[in-house]
């Protein structure tokens, strides 16, 4: 499973302003507003930026969840694998012995009843073993997401930023490395990640204890 796959689309939506100056609703009229006040408001504005793809290769929360998930996803995949070829195993079988005239009529049918309800089986499998993977997936772009927008939220509070820009391949065609903050935001990043215990860390725990 590729990580920029797995995670760009929740990554860029994370990177929110995070103070926009409220705007009256009412139509201005132009002959009130002076002339210097676009000026005035474009310097007073100030913008940073992180590259997305700095944040999905160095920031330990991905790298450990996108782990997670590639062994969710393989284990998922030999579960399924490892059924059909029993299926396809079972159905040469019968067709086999069938041929042999090995079986009643009454068998026979029993026999292939059985298959078509394993059949149906596995395909229920599949879809509720995908759905579950798309959930976990869901869950953890969720968690980046937010985890993202916590710090950023408490980063800005200092740094006082109108904006911070998401910079994910050409979306951004020109920025100035002085307004680049992603090694920045990375190291804060993975200072505040307390990664959770594995099953394995777990019980490892448990036996030291015993």
């Amino acid at each position: 499973m590729n990580k920029k796959n797995l995670f760009r689309v929740l990554a860029v939506a994370a990177f929110a302003t995070v103070s926009m100056t409220s705007c009256d609703k009412s139509a201005p009229k132009v002959d009130e507003k002076p002339a210097s006040a676009a000026e005035s408001a474009s310097a007073e504005l100030k913008i940073a930026f992180v590259e997305v793809d700095s944040i999905m290769s160095q920031y330990q929360f991905c790298k450990d969840f996108t782990q997670i998930l590639q062994k969710k996803g393989q284990n998922i995949q030999n579960t399924l694998a490892s059924k059909q070829q029993q299926l396809e195993t079972a159905a040469a079988n019968f067709q086999q012995k069938l041929q042999q005239n090995a079986y009643t009529r009454e068998q026979a049918e029993g026999i292939q009843a059985s298959l078509q309800k394993q059949s149906n089986d596995l395909q229920a499998l599949n879809q509720r073993l995908s759905t579950e993977f798309q959930n976990e997936t869901e869950k953890y772009n969720s968690a980046l997401r937010d985890s993202i927008q916590h710090y950023l939220a408490a980063y800005n509070k200092s740094k006082k930023f109108s904006m911070i820009l998401s910079k994910a391949g050409d979306n951004i065609l020109y920025a100035d490395k002085a307004y680049d903050i992603t090694n920045e935001v990375i190291a804060g990043l993975n200072k505040a990640y307390k990664p959770a215990k594995s099953d394995d860390k777990k019980e490892e725990s448990a036996a030291k204890k015993k």
